[in-house]
């Protein structure tokens, strides 16, 4: 049986020499982000999500083992182990192997069959398994009556034999393994309508897929539409097929007693194995689709919160509402509340006038640059009243998700973090600082109430929790966090950091003032050098007068990184003003390696530390494009069909991407119309938070459906 660390090496495609080493740092407690930015040597420099499913799959491999273990004992407390049933289980490649495995001797419920075996037809069972063509199955049968219990003929002690040989081929491992490779084949799944009301599932009320073929996306909707109660759902195996395969491997000649398996065969078939093996089945087609559900809304998630910030604008947050009136908010650049009101300029108030008179007094105070409006109820006449109001000025404004803001208001969070504010005031001061910061403001939200992904709520709650706690924690560790300003929520996301921790570095801060090294966390009440350790480097400390301190230059690197600024010519004063452009030029010059050998690192090590040195306190979404601003706005009937648009992709789904494009409503690009190569995922042409160019393809102002396409032949060839 290979090891853990041998299938690892050979699933993920990495030396063994550096699986070991991620389980040995893993084991160690060092969190994924840690490992995967300041251990590469060790490593091979495996990403951040490479990391976490080789750590997804040990934890797989690891609870297979002590399954394998459970079961040999109890199959040995049965006096039942033998050395090729130990070998079966050895080789075992799933869990679900494992479980067919122990099948025939799992403890079970009185059934037909230990039924049968109590009135002492084991012998008969046995008999008619051999299947000698000589013997009469009467006969025999009737040296097993025996009214005293209850087999009081030789028919029923045939019933009886019968129902014992079927629960052992319906539990027979390899029967079961080759029946299931016939349903991932051939097996369709089919619905049918449960009751008669038309409803959003009307498209699976006489639905047949094989389930082969069968998407997560419909998976998912199949099984909602079932649990509402407006479908009915089944696997269908071929059954003739399913059949053929057991008689041939159980039947062996055309005799009497052969007769007598057959039939039990096709019992055990009808009556056992086929409803087990559909419950296998929806329940393993279920895990595939949560699985790539999750896949997705972490996909989705990621772009989210690493948009770029509008950095260092003075923005007023807008949350719109209709009879109790849209909320503003009026922030600073680094998300200080200056300001709050409400205005009414929605239906039923319609107070346009008095609104927009507000609303300029409140940019004019306050020098406002931007205007975030969220994208909720009321949101298509807020926008236009927005848009009607700052017309002629350089004023832009972006809609934002809304999601989770109403959540976030009525946190126990926001009542400590804005005490003097109602809830619907906390809402538009979130909207606002969503535009000025995604990833400080997100974090303070459950990642499921984001407003991402499908059918979140169906999922397995704890598997999505820890998926996208990962890709928060991520993101975070990738951006860096400044100690003197970041709130519990961003903190408590940066590696080694709990909130627990996170709540001490912040009453320190309270107390003693801002922080004016890294070193000084070490004050911090239960901070220790192993939490430190593994912390430091993602966070920044602008007010230093350690430079590296505001770099991600990890606390352990200090001495390297000077030394590479030494051997390359540089002083850490020409660090501090911007002037190592010609670093990777001396670096190569010297021999990178070379260098590498001579600081006393790696050679990852070296080139992360280099990249660091050339841009302190770096915020890596700058270097991505900016959101998009806006000034006016467009309704859905001023779309046609072939207008170029630009827009924001607001969420990808396994069938294409919604888009913003201005208009109240996002438009789907189906995955057909992104590109010209084929694609299996929306994911690999677009991302949440990219600015595309589409192109109108169909407006059904009706039913709010816009049809958008990626590709402008798809306009001229009328696709």
């Amino acid at each position: 049986m290979a090891t853990i660390e041998q299938l690892l090496s050979e699933e993920f495609k990495q030396t063994r020499n550096h699986v070991q080493n991620v389980i040995q740092l893993i084991d160690a407690g060092n969190t994924i982000p840690f490992i995967a930015r300041y251990r590469k040597e060790m490593t091979g420099s495996m990403d951040d999500q490479l990391l976490r499913a080789l750590a997804d799959r040990l934890t797989y491999l690891r609870n297979m083992d002590a399954r394998r273990n459970e079961i040999k004992t109890a199959i040995a407390a049965q006096e039942k182990l033998t050395e090729a049933l130990t070998l079966k289980i050895d080789d075992a490649e799933t869990l679900a192997q494992l479980e067919d495995i122990y099948r025939p001797f799992r403890p079970k419920r009185r059934t037909r069959a230990s039924i049968a075996a109590e009135r002492g037809l084991m012998g008969l069972a046995a008999r008619l398994i051999e299947q000698d063509r000589s013997a009469d199955p009467l006969t025999l049968a009737a040296a097993f009556i025996d009214p005293a219990k209850e087999v009081p003929t030789a028919e029923s002690a045939l019933a009886g034999a019968r129902d014992i040989i079927a629960e052992r081929i319906a539990d027979d491992a390899d029967l079961r393994c080759e029946i299931k490779q016939l349903a991932d084949k051939r097996a369709v799944l089919h619905c049918v309508a449960a009751k008669e009301e038309d409803s959003v599932y009307a498209l699976y009320y006489d639905f047949t897929e094989p389930l082969s073929s069968l998407p997560s996306h419909r998976i998912l909707a199949i099984n909602r539409g079932e649990k509402e109660g407006y479908l009915k759902a089944s696997v269908d195996i071929p059954r003739p097929h399913a059949l053929t395969i057991l008689t041939d491997a159980t039947v062996r000649n055309g005799g009497a007693c052969a007769q007598q398996v057959r039939m039990a065969a096709e019992d055990g078939y009808d009556r056992l194995m086929q409803p087990s093996l559909s419950r296998e089945l929806r329940a393993a087609l279920t895990d595939k689709a949560d699985e790539q559900a999750i896949k997705t809304f972490a996909l989705n998630l990621k772009p989210l919160l690493m948009q770029p910030p509008v950095k260092n604008k003075i923005t007023l947050g807008v949350d719109p509402a209709y009879r109790t009136g849209c909320k503003l908010a009026v922030v600073d650049g680094t998300g200080k509340v200056l300001d709050t009101g409400v205005i009414y300029p929605t239906p039923p108030h319609n107070k346009k006038e008095e609104a927009a008179n507000k609303v300029k007094a409140l940019i004019n105070q306050h020098g406002v640059e931007t205007i975030s409006i969220g994208n909720g109820t009321a949101s298509r006449e807020s926008e236009q009243f927005i848009a009607e109001t700052i017309h002629g000025t350089d004023i832009r404004y972006a809609i934002v998700s809304e999601a989770g803001a109403s959540v976030y208001s009525a946190s126990k969070l926001a009542a400590e973090e804005f005490p003097d504010y109602d809830v619907s005031l906390r809402s538009a001061i979130s909207i606002a600082r969503r535009l000025q910061d995604p990833l400080a403001e997100l974090v303070k939200i459950d990642p499921k109430s984001i407003g991402i992904g499908q059918y979140q709520h169906d999922m397995p709650q704890q598997r999505l929790d820890e998926t996208l706690s990962g890709v928060v924690e991520d993101c975070v560790n990738a951006v860096g966090v400044d100690l003197n300003t970041a709130s519990v929520s961003l903190l408590s996301r940066v590696s080694g950091l709990g909130e627990a921790v996170s709540k001490r570095i912040v009453a320190y801060r309270e107390e003693n003032g801002m922080f004016h090294s890294r070193k000084e966390l070490m004050k911090v009440q239960k901070l220790g050098a192993r939490t430190f350790e593994q912390c430091a480097g993602f966070l920044r400390v602008a007010e230093s007068k350690e430079p590296l301190d505001n770099t991600g230059v990890h606390p352990e690197s200090y001495t390297a990184a000077k030394k590479l600024l030494q051997l390359c010519g540089y002083t850490m004063q020409d660090m501090e003003n911007g002037l190592l452009s010609e670093l990777p030029a001396r670096m190569k010059a010297y021999g990178a390696q070379k260098l590498a050998e001579a600081v006393g690192v790696g050679l990852p090590t070296l080139n992360d530390i280099a990249r660091d040195l050339m841009k302190p306190g770096r915020d890596p979404r700058d270097e991505l494009p900016p959101p998009l601003l806006r000034a006016d706005v467009m309704e859905i009937a001023d779309l046609r069909p072939g207008m170029e648009l630009t827009g924001t992709v607001r969420n990808v789904v396994d069938f294409g991407a919604f888009v913003d494009i201005g208009v109240h409503q996002d438009g789907l690009v189906h995955i057909s119309r992104m590109a010209k190569r084929f694609i299996r995922h929306p994911s690999e042409a677009v991302k949440t938070g990219d600015v595309v160019k589409v192109w109108v393809l169909d407006v059904d102002s009706k039913k709010q459906r816009i049809s958008l396409t990626m590709l402008p032949d798809a306009i001229s060839d009328g696709q």
